[in-house]
């Protein structure tokens, strides 16, 4: 019998030593590099595509880039998770050194897309990765990041380092979180008088509202989003400003559980004032999207009534 303990004995010591060794070896390798083959693409610059990509970088990217001066210059992320560490958005202003001024067209098409940047070094999970948006789409967010709007003139402010978890090297390191692959063939937003493929589009290609709205964030299947765990039917956890733990609701619309009981009115106004139908406010980790415009919102609600619903019943923030 001893002699069984004591084999037993070293099996243990011997898998918690590779356990060790493995850890090690993912906390120094770090996030991993790639190679930038960044597309040669000049984006050609309009007062069009400047308006079109103010109106998604007001959606898509200020709710992270923003700073306290109120360019797109960076800050600390107090709503991601902590298991994925301590996370500070970039600095995607005009400056040369400290923003993205010296990025090429190609090299932030790339980055949009696949998530490399223009060193070869992979964003991880918290940055989100557009590969649903239309190359339009993508054009006009890199010509607003060029042109003369006060929010991306050149910031003297050097980007935080992210200190990002053991959790998230290892995600790194898995096959369901490698870049994505550039498109192998253009990518054409649906026309809007189709409205339930443009609300499809916009909630997966631009808003991605189920990222927030679905499980578990490790559980995300980017390129077919539907294919989520959980998907739309919330759970998933977040963090309010305080940094307090809040979880995402269900926005499928199930009568009782999720929001099938809501009208495109007290919809329209959940989405752009924080505000639910009885007047209780929704949760603080919930981005209020003031520029959605009317005919965008009708799109997403139409969309929204083909989502299977999910019969989750997530905790109201008033009652976590």
């Amino acid at each position: 019998m001893k002699t069984i303990f004591r084999i037993l004995g070293i099996l243990l010591g011997s898998l918690v030593v590779l356990l060790l060794i493995g850890a090690t070896f993912i906390h120094f390798r770090g996030i991993p590099q790639y190679p930038v083959n960044a597309p040669e693409v000049k984006v050609e610059l309009d007062s069009a595509r400047i308006a079109r990509g103010e109106h998604l970088a007001a959606m898509v990217c200020a709710n992270c880039h923003r700073g306290d001066d109120g360019a797109l210059s960076g800050r600390k992320l107090f709503d991601i998770p902590k298991m994925f560490g301590e996370i500070h958005s970039a600095n995607i202003t005009q400056h040369p050194v400290k923003g993205i001024g010296s990025y090429t067209d190609g090299e932030l098409v790339y980055l949009l897309r696949t998530g490399i940047k223009r060193n070869g070094q992979y964003s991880p999970t918290y940055m989100p990765k557009f590969v649903h948006m239309s190359d339009e789409d993508i054009y006009s967010v890199i010509a607003y990041l060029r042109s003369d709007a006060l929010a991306v003139q050149a910031a003297d402010k050097a980007t935080v380092p992210c200190k990002p978890s053991l959790f998230t090297k290892f995600l790194t390191m898995t096959p369901a979180f490698k870049p994505f692959p550039m498109p192998e063939k253009p990518i054409e937003a649906p026309d809007r008088s189709d409205e339930v493929a443009y609300g499809k589009y916009i909630v997966h290609g631009a808003v991605e509202c189920y990222s927030c709205h679905s499980a578990d964030f490790t559980k995300i299947n980017t390129m077919e989003p539907e294919k989520s765990l959980g998907y739309m039917g919330g759970g998933n956890t977040l963090l309010d400003p305080e940094g307090n733990p809040v979880l995402s609701a269900n926005i499928t619309l199930h009568p009782e559980n999720g929001i099938g009981n809501w009208t495109l009115t007290q919809f329209t106004q959940a989405i752009r004032t924080g505000q639910r139908p009885d007047g209780k406010p929704l949760s603080e980790a919930m981005p209020k999207f003031t520029v959605l415009t009317d005919e965008e919102i009708s799109a997403m609600w139409a969309f929204m009534k083909t989502i299977p619903v999910s019969d989750n019943k997530v905790k109201r923030t008033w009652e976590q």
